[in-house]
């Protein structure tokens, strides 16, 4: 086998792995939640969020995961040198991964609502203002874990060998793409390079799971438990213009407003600031030529123009279709 032939096929052989893995975990979770109906009827819609998360998440980490591995095992791994990270260097990196994570929540909210005509649903979203401690769990905890450990030790430490950029490329879009909806699909593409990247130059998966980690924390803990300090249905259904309502509505949630408007700003200096970091540093980011480095022109067609990856892809799309519409 020639080595172009070899890389074609090796990475064919990590989409054909996350084929399996995709796969398996659609098919455990709808049998799962057939098995849910069954059981609690239309009472299966007010499960315990802790359950609804086993049903989606248990498959996923315990079958699924390690099915697709078994897979990929047959590209081999390139072992590196690990590389410290000075605590600067990570505060700088996690700063930037702000501007990134809410530009593009932006961009993957305005285009699910145009696509859908303002129907579609965010449900992890849904799930995150429930403030319920298996998010905590399962989205802080073991997401970031199983995550971080499948999307970059896995994936790049089995194709760096063919580039360095086109290595974090491959998985920041595979683990965008497995999100399943265009609501997160941009801020996890952009998250996944930064990740993609900080594990490139350590090859240690801490400082990746530790970032994923704060910002799930922040996302889906931190922020939905500082706008429950307010009651927004009040503040959506309250007169303003009345003077008397208006200051009955600052006495109840005076607190929950100052405590709102403080962590807004907070949010807003230092996505600015990792907005600054972004464009004044971007040329601190270090890529090095890689053992079996693919020319220019040809990395692209060989990692993303083979079976295993485009049936991924269409996998992927279709899925991420259906979930606009309500069908999956």
């Amino acid at each position: 086998m020639d080595w172009l032939t070899q890389a074609r096929w090796r990475f064919g052989r990590i989409g054909a792995g996350a084929c399996v893995m995709l796969a398996v975990w659609v098919a455990l979770n709808m049998a799962l939640s057939m098995m849910l109906v069954q059981a609690m009827g239309q009472n299966a819609v007010n499960a315990p969020i802790w359950l609804q998360f086993l049903i989606s998440s248990g498959p996923l980490y315990l079958i699924a995961m390690p099915m697709g591995l078994m897979l990929m095992k047959a590209v081999p791994e390139l072992p590196t040198r690990r590389f410290p990270m000075t605590p600067g260097r990570f505060f700088t990196l996690l700063l930037m991964c702000l501007p990134i994570m809410y530009g593009g929540s932006i961009i993957g909210n305005l285009l699910s609502m145009a696509l859908s005509g303002g129907t579609a649903q965010n449900a992890i979203a849904d799930l995150a203002m429930a403030n319920d401690p298996a998010m905590i769990v399962f989205g802080v905890i073991l997401g970031p874990i199983f995550e971080e450990w499948m999307f970059r030790k896995q994936i790049i430490s089995r194709t760096r060998r063919y580039g360095e950029k086109l290595s974090i490329l491959l998985s920041a879009l595979m683990f965008a793409l497995f999100h399943l909806n265009l609501f997160q699909f941009f801020y996890a593409f952009g998250l996944g390079l930064m990740f993609g990247y900080v594990y490139m130059r350590t090859s240690q998966l801490r400082y990746s799971i530790a970032m994923h980690m704060i910002i799930n924390f922040n996302g889906s803990v931190l922020a939905p438990w500082v706008l429950s300090q307010v009651d927004l249905e009040a503040l959506a259904t309250t007169d303003t213009t009345d003077p008397a309502a208006a200051q009955a509505l600052l006495e109840q949630n005076g607190a929950g407003m100052m405590l709102v408007s403080g962590y807004g700003l907070l949010l807003i200096a230092l996505s600015i600031a990792g907005l600054v970091l972004l464009v004044t540093k971007r040329r601190t980011f270090e890529f090095y030529t890689t053992p079996e480095q693919l020319p220019k022109g040809l990395g692209g067609q060989t990692a993303f123009g083979n079976p295993g990856m485009v049936i991924y892809i269409a996998m992927c799309a279709a899925l991420i279709a259906l979930s606009m519409y309500g069908l999956f």
